[in-house]
């Protein structure tokens, strides 16, 4: 009689297959925990510092102010983004030069991997770190700057305001001069005027005596008019009848007396 063979083995496997099933499960649920990098981790800036918000070193472009939302006119502005789209910030340290260290937590827009930040205008960036979760990066960007508007009109005044009084100064004291120098001939020439007229009366003892008192005062401009010719020359042919009369009277009382 032939005896039927046991299977009890199979009864057997049947539990460890389940088993094992069941470390499978816990190993794959267990496997996407690790696999996210949810842990922060430190990135350092691919540009190199110090740099300023002008510096074109580095391909970083200049903006206007829109490019940088939320930045002060008067204010440079930084625009730091993490490439791809796995990651974001947690986390942003900057520190200027004047300024000091910044700590920025809150991100975008539009999303958590932009960062924005203000300095003084001309502040030298001297550091910045990044702790960023998602992905694998090893550097983050400078994507571009937004430099502070108007930093040079203040000067523009200031330049212009010494240069108005040494013109207006120079100005004054050229015109007073040439006002004066004119104003002294023509009043020479105005009271020599009355003078000339003054030889004019007749030739007697009185004329005589007023025309000096007239000439001491531009007696030159009388030489130059020519009118002091006519006083001279009555003189003189007063002076020679006086002494034609004075010599044909001392011969008439000598004729007398002979």
């Amino acid at each position: 009689m032939r005896v039927p063979p046991v299977r009890r083995p199979a009864r057997a496997v049947l539990p460890a297959a389940c088993s094992l099933a069941s470390v499978l499960l816990v190993v794959g649920a267990a496997t996407p925990a690790f696999a996210t990098g949810d842990d922060p981790y430190t990135v350092q800036l691919r540009q190199q510092l110090p740099r300023t918000a002008t510096s074109a070193e580095g391909g970083v472009p200049q903006e206007p102010r829109k490019g940088c939302p939320g930045i002060p006119d008067g204010q440079d502005g930084w625009h730091f983004v993490l490439p791809g789209r796995a990651s974001h910030f947690v986390k942003l340290t900057v520190t200027f030069e004047p300024g000091g260290q910044q700590l920025v937590t809150d991100f975008g827009p539009p999303s958590d991997k932009h960062a924005y930040v203000a300095s003084l205008p001309g502040a030298e960036l001297t550091s910045a770190v990044a702790e960023v979760r998602g992905g694998e990066l090893e550097l983050f960007n400078l994507s571009h700057t937004c430099p502070a508007v108007g930093g040079t009109t203040p000067s523009a005044p200031g330049a212009a305001t010494p240069a108005s009084p040494e013109s207006s100064g120079s100005s004054i004291p050229s015109h007073a001069p040439e006002a004066a120098a004119s104003g002294t001939p023509g009043s020479a020439e105005e009271i020599s005027t009355p003078s000339d007229s003054a030889p004019a009366a007749p030739a007697g003892g009185a004329a005589v005596a007023s025309a000096p008192a007239g000439g001491g005062a531009g007696e030159g401009d009388l030489a130059e008019t020519g009118n002091g010719a006519p006083v001279g020359l009555l003189l003189g042919i007063a002076a020679t009848l006086l002494a034609a009369g004075g010599h044909l009277v001392v011969r008439r009382r000598r004729a007398t007396r002979g």
